[in-house]
């Protein structure tokens, strides 16, 4: 071999270890079928644990986006906690108005998802997610300085222009960590930094209530000028810790890098992480019916979560407890709804069934809003019912979004699908604002009703989605028995991602 040659060899041997290449994936042919565990991935490898490896991305990745997501969420609903301080009266708001202040929120914050999604593949998460952080933080911060319903609206506006990319982009995140079998549990934790924002709200708004008065403010306002300022300086702090993708992170060697993207190459296929998002690659996500269903099934699930989440001190307060004992009283029921959150996706994860685990949940929820719409004379029971409507919501909620987004594969399909499913989803937001209204009060019938309207149409949902998945896993293991695809290439198949005819659905 002339030095020319050896050179030439050793640089090649170098391009394939370069894990920052956008071809890097095409080493790796084995397919994702319904099990996969075990993966020859494993004995490419020889000298990586992979226990240690993702327990390193455990510490590294999930909790620094609770810490996000948490104070996102708490920023977003923390006006409930307000409103039991006094906020309505003294912004003077009448009728149906302190609605239409919350229902400003949902229009940009479902226009944006998707191109919210798309600004991430071009910047960095970690710039991304914390500048968004520092927005939506400031903003809230600013909402203590509100003298009417004008402004309140603007400020609902805009928290909602810069908290539209948050949530899909942190669930897209964690899809391009973890294979779909060890997904579950990470992304009910994270998605449980929702219920936890709900009882840190309900105990911060109980201490911050008693500055009542302080510096001349209500203690609805130090509410947001508080709860806003430590949200500015986390994103700083945020934007130091906030993981990237696999491939341009530093706390990884090289030779983990390349065994992340063969774990989830071998799981899902290729990631088309470096392909362009264009207009036409979005329209073509959408040719896949499944890509509707899943938005539905978030959808019917949306109003009674964010009924709850805007609506639960109210309600509370209407059983006859006072400022500070409703805020306490608010956050027991998010405490059990994290519990049984986490509990039920360990158990999915370990058992590889989704559907089940999305239908147990739901009808906890359904038997929460169904006694909380018949009785109206025992405060205990119904007190115990907002225990039940909160523990079945915010459980099913986190496994039918991870079921739909871990289903897909490449990052085309997943940034688009999550961000659809979450930007139509929270289309039930606006509906979850108008069905409680003043009038209603205490007994809010045609809210509880419309909550448990759309929790059927969940369910609807989900059945036709399992059924869909269930249909098209058959057909393709018919059309592999045949011989149909002899003619794909694995590489050919590996870039289908989820349409590839090797591919098993998750159940």
């Amino acid at each position: 071999m002339t030095a020319l040659e050896h050179k030439s060899s050793s640089s090649l041997s170098e391009d394939r270890r370069d894990v920052t290449s956008p071809d890097v994936e095409k080493q790796y042919n084995l397919a994702p079928y319904g099990n996969s565990e075990g993966g020859d991935y494993k004995l490419r490898f020889p000298n990586i644990d992979e226990a240690k490896v993702v327990r390193k991305i455990d510490l590294r990745v999930v909790p620094v986006l609770c810490v996000l997501y948490l104070l996102a969420f708490l920023d977003r609903v923390n006006i409930s906690n307000a409103a039991v301080f006094g906020l309505k009266q003294d912004l003077n708001l009448a009728g149906n108005q302190f609605n239409t202040a919350l229902v400003v929120f949902f229009a940009p914050y479902v226009l944006f998802e998707i191109p919210s999604n798309a600004l991430l593949k071009h910047f960095k998460p970690h710039v991304w997610l914390s500048l968004c952080m520092f927005l939506f933080g400031l903003i809230t911060l600013l909402q203590g300085f509100v003298q009417g319903l004008g402004g309140l609206i603007a400020t609902r506006f805009f928290l909602g222009v810069v908290e539209s990319g948050v949530f899909p982009a942190c669930f897209y995140l964690i899809a391009m960590w973890y294979k779909r079998a060890e997904a579950q549990k990470r992304y009910s934790f994270f998605f449980s930094s929702t219920t936890l924002a709900g009882g840190f709200g309900g105990l911060l708004a109980s201490a911050i209530g008693k500055m009542d008065g302080l510096r001349g403010y209500r203690g609805w306002r130090w509410i947001f000028i508080l709860e806003g300022l430590v949200t500015c300086l986390a994103s700083i702090v945020l934007y130091f810790t906030i993981s990237d993708f696999p491939e341009e992170v530093a706390w990884l060697s090289a030779e983990e890098k390349e065994f992340v993207k063969a774990r989830l190459y071998e799981d899902v296929g290729h990631s088309k992480r470096h392909d362009p998002l264009t207009v036409k690659s979005v329209l073509e996500v959408f040719k896949d019916w499944k890509i509707i269903v899943g938005g539905f099934m978030y959808f019917g699930l949306i109003v009674p979560a964010y009924s709850y989440a805007y609506f639960a001190p109210s309600i509370i307060q209407s059983l006859g407890n006072g400022m500070i004992r409703t805020q306490l009283l608010s956050v027991p029921p998010w405490a059990c709804a994290f519990t049984l959150a986490m509990l039920t996706a360990t158990v999915s994860d370990w058992t590889r069934m989704r559907f089940v685990f999305v239908l147990i949940p739901t009808a906890v929820a359904l038997a929460g809003f169904v006694i909380l719409l018949v009785v109206h004379d025992n405060t205990h029971l119904q007190y115990g019912a907002l225990f039940l409507a909160a523990m079945g919501t915010y459980s099913a909620m986190p496994i039918i979004v991870c079921w739909f987004n871990t289903n897909l594969g490449g990052h085309h399909r997943r940034a688009v699908g999550t961000a659809f499913q979450v930007g139509f989803g929270n289309i039930g937001g606006i509906i979850a604002v108008f069905s409680f209204l003043a009038k209603d009060a205490p007994k809010y019938i045609p809210g509880y009703s419309i909550c448990i309207g759309f929790i059927c149409l969940s369910v609807l949902a989900n059945t036709v989605y399992f059924l869909g998945v269930s249909w098209e896993n058959r057909r393709r293991d018919k059309l592999q028995a045949q011989g149909a695809y002899d003619h794909l290439s694995q590489d050919e198949k590996k870039r289908m991602g989820d349409l590839n005819p090797d591919y098993r659905y998750f159940r």
